[in-house]
């Protein structure tokens, strides 16, 4: 079964920086599009970024733009990145990788485009 794996998450200091991984069991995703989304206590899971198959397209949430940097790596089974910089107590939350056949700019936020989640990493960030 194809799974996706997110790794790096713990607890940080406010303004520390903090990179999460999410790895795919195979390299089945090479020709997927992945995104990360964010659930925080008592809120709906949210979007925060995606990156196209080929790595040239990223979008960010408004609330991460400018902190939050989305990569991937072909040469590591399309090993997908987020790193995150200048952390806030509101950026605490279970991170959840995602992988979706495809996506538009708009649809990528959305839930229902995506056809894997991972489990879950979770990010503290104490106020």
């Amino acid at each position: 079964q194809v799974q996706l794996a997110e790794s790096g998450g713990g607890s940080v200091q406010a303004g520390d920086s903090l990179r999460l991984s999410c790895a795919p069991s195979d390299g089945t995703f090479t020709w997927f599009h992945m995104s990360w989304f964010r659930q925080s206590a008592g809120k709906e899971r949210e979007f925060i970024a995606a990156i196209n198959w080929r790595g040239d397209k990223k979008y960010y949430s408004d609330s991460v733009k400018g902190r939050f940097t989305i990569s991937r790596d072909h040469a590591a089974k399309t090993t997908v990145y987020l790193q995150m910089a200048s952390l806030k107590p509101e950026d605490t939350g279970v991170y959840y990788c995602a992988a979706a056949h495809s996506f538009t700019s708009k649809s990528c936020t959305e839930d229902p485009e995506y056809d894997y989640f991972g489990q879950g990493n979770q990010v503290t960030v104490p106020s």
